[in-house]
């Protein structure tokens, strides 16, 4: 009997420090998905050196560094949305710019995101924000198109590389 009331004290104290990581699943997720994405695109970007960055499979496609700087404007514009947070005024840096601008500018932007996402919780899942076509969109429904656009960009950013003989972060070995 005294080894129950001891192992009941002692979870009814440890409830505390569990109840929070459980008591907002999406936003947490959210957030291990947000930086898992940042390592993989960053060090995507690593991998490529800067003379390919104004590398593209077609014509049609945008180059190397134009994804790596769309992603540097979507993360700021994308995180503070979802994270209620008005993003840093940032200059605009050109895809011509070199591989070290435009890193540091994706390393900023990502820490932005760690910043703006530090606080976000389940309890506005459904509050509209908007979204870039001028429409109006729940705050759910944001965090899946932005986790599926870091997915989109890293694939992207992944075949680059291997057309260019190099594996992406993900392929390689531990």
């Amino acid at each position: 009997m005294h080894f129950r009331a001891f192992y009941s004290a002692a979870a009814i104290m440890l409830l505390p420090a569990i109840a929070p990581a459980q008591s907002n699943p999406v936003a947490a997720a959210f957030r291990e998905n947000a930086k898992e994405a940042a390592k993989n695109l960053i060090a995507a970007s690593e991998e490529l050196p800067g003379d390919k960055y104004g590398f593209k499979p077609t014509p049609a496609q945008m180059s190397f560094g134009d994804i790596v700087g769309h992603l540097s404007q979507g993360n700021d514009y994308l995180c503070g949305n979802i994270g209620g947070m008005k993003a840093p005024a940032r200059s605009k840096i050109p895809a011509t710019a070199t591989k070290a601008v435009m890193m540091a500018r994706l390393k900023e932007t990502f820490a932005f995101c760690d910043q703006a996402l530090g606080g976000l919780t389940d309890a506005k899942l459904a509050e509209p924000l908007p979204w870039f076509d001028g429409s109006k969109k729940t705050r759910a429904w944001v965090m899946t198109a932005t986790t599926a656009d870091w997915a989109d960009h890293y694939s992207q950013q992944a075949i680059y590389l291997r057309l260019n003989g190099k594996l992406p972060p993900t392929a390689k070995k531990p």
